[in-house]
This record gives C-alpha cells, sequence and structure tokens, in this order.
C-alpha cells in the first residue's frame, strides 16, 4: 500500500503504509516491520521523532484543514 499520512488535529502526524523513516544524515530509522507510525507535532515527546502522548498533557492545539496549494515557483 502506498504511503498515507495524516495530519491528527491537535495530535500526531500518522504515516501508513509503505515508507521508510531518514534522519539528517540519510540514516534509516529500524521501524521493526511496523507499517504505521506517529510522529510528534506538540515537540513535547521524550521518544522524538515519535509521538507519545504528550501533546495531550501539554494541551497541544493545531488543526489543519486540507487545502490546495499554489503552483510552486519556478526555479531560477
Amino acid at each position: 500500500m502506498a504511503a498515507k499520512v495524516t495530519i491528527s488535529n491537535n495530535g500526531p502526524i500518522r504515516i501508513e503504509g509503505d515508507f521508510t523513516l531518514h534522519d539528517a544524515e540519510g540514516k534509516a530509522f529500524g521501524l521493526a516491520g511496523r507499517t504505521s507510525i506517529s510522529l510528534c507535532r506538540c515537540g513535547h515527546s521524550e521518544n522524538k521523532p515519535f509521538c507519545d502522548g504528550s501533546h495531550k498533557r501539554m494541551g497541544f492545539a493545531s488543526v489543519c484543514p486540507a487545502r490546495d496549494l499554489p503552483p510552486p515557483q519556478p526555479k531560477l
């Protein structure tokens, strides 16, 4: 299944399907066979980049409804 990314209201970014996750140097995270993960958006997780539920305790609030982006600017 292709990767599906869902932005949860007041919560994490959920990734499901066929994906890999890499750090800034390009090294892959070992996901132990997981086909879904949640990434922290609130910045308070003790297990970054993964969500540990801290958003609930911290009262994180962010709603991101879907919208169309404008076309990208041409590269000069």
